[in-house]
């Protein structure tokens, strides 16, 4: 999926002198506050997270109760969804006039009536609210549906994703991977309601760092980035 990157930080974290035969607990208390919000400093929405403390000696800084500078060399896992991304998540509720989405488990997503293509069309299918494709009846969008879908926009403060199903390369990925081979990857143009369509697949990532540079999962907690 696009909108998750990797990326290097040299950082350093404040412990208190409480904590000093607990050095790297408090780092990763101070870490984990980073979790699941956006920053500034690395563009993006922090996920996950694996470091080192660069050195075994604490620099003390001078005050009435003065903290140790632990210094950490640090690969962060990034959220940072930009116009144009395709993105992928889990469709939780359906209107006549929107699809909704989380993406990653945390990050809210809206499609509204307008960026939905006409070839979906919305009913009411034994009970269940749905929009179906007019022209391949197995493609269906509903709760539940992992669906992939182009990023419009991205609002930092709430990490809330507006986003479109205009492209033809984007719907249902179950039913997009099993149509691959019938359409063009090079079929990337928008198309409004009423224009003809193409499919392509997406692939799932999870997210988190192992110490070999693989992505997986974490808590919450803070830091400060050194100048």
């Amino acid at each position: 999926m696009e909108g998750l990157k990797v990326s290097d930080a040299n950082l350093v974290v404040y412990v208190h002198p409480s904590k000093s035969t607990k050095v790297q607990q408090a780092v990763l208390r101070e870490l984990s506050s980073l979790l699941f919000k956006f920053s500034e400093n690395f563009d993006g929405v922090v996920l996950a997270y694996d470091f080192q403390i660069q050195d075994k000696i604490a620099k003390i800084l001078p005050g009435f109760h003065p903290y140790f500078a632990v210094r950490l060399k640090a690969k962060l896992l990034l959220f940072a969804p930009k116009p144009n991304m395709l993105l992928e998540g889990k469709v939780v509720k359906l209107t006549q006039t929107s699809i909704h989405v989380i993406v990653l488990g945390f990050s809210s997503a809206i499609i509204s009536d307008e960026d939905i293509r006409e070839e979906f069309n919305y009913k009411i299918k034994h009970g269940d609210e749905q929009f179906g494709s007019r022209s391949h009846k197995r493609h269906v969008i509903k709760v539940g549906t992992v669906i992939r879908f182009l990023v419009k926009s991205f609002d930092e403060e709430i990490l809330h994703i507006s986003g479109s199903l205009v492209p033809a390369n984007t719907g249902s990925i179950r039913w997009l991977a099993r149509h691959l081979e019938e359409f063009s990857l090079t079929e990337r143009s928008p198309r409004k309601r009423g224009e003809s369509e193409g499919e392509l697949v997406i692939q799932e990532q999870a997210y988190s760092l192992n110490n070999d540079n693989r992505i997986k999962k974490s808590k919450k907690h803070r830091i400060s980035e050194e100048s």
